[in-house]
């Protein structure tokens, strides 16, 4: 029942937002939205949402057990011209480790805990979450 009523709230919470809002900024928001149940329902705690520092923005910042995770999400509407994760290019993954290293040492945690992970959602057909765990270091790739 619950699962009903979480899916019944995203979607009014997301009309509403498509009223008011440009339909990017609306679509990114309902898949923050989404990657965020989606990862507290896999036991991550979610710290922080649209966190700003060292010249970037992380999406979700979260607790995995004793790693804190940087979680970039990308959402679109089909997946017919390429996946979202194709959309984390190199400049957006130094952007990303920038805004990383900024929000360990702001919270003084070792940087050895920090990882970043990707979430991607596909909206067409009801929405297809896909996670990619520790997905990129500094020289690594999806």
């Amino acid at each position: 029942m619950t699962g009903w009523l979480c899916r019944l709230v995203d979607a009014v919470r997301h009309h509403a937002r498509a009223r008011v809002w440009r339909p990017t900024e609306a679509l990114g928001r309902r898949g923050e939205d989404l990657a965020h149940r989606f990862l507290e329902n896999l036991g991550y705690v979610i710290v922080a949402r649209n966190w700003r520092g060292g010249g970037g923005e992380i999406d979700l910042v979260a607790w995995d057990r004793e790693q804190v995770v940087c979680v970039e999400v990308k959402s679109r509407t089909s997946d017919e011209f390429a996946s979202p994760e194709r959309n984390v290019d190199r400049a957006k993954r130094r952007a990303l480790l920038r805004a990383g290293l900024a929000y360990v040492h702001r919270a003084s945690i070792e940087t050895a805990r920090l990882r970043f992970d990707v979430v991607s959602i596909v909206l067409d057909g009801g929405p297809r979450i896909s996670h990619h765990k520790d997905a990129f270091r500094a020289g690594r790739t999806l």
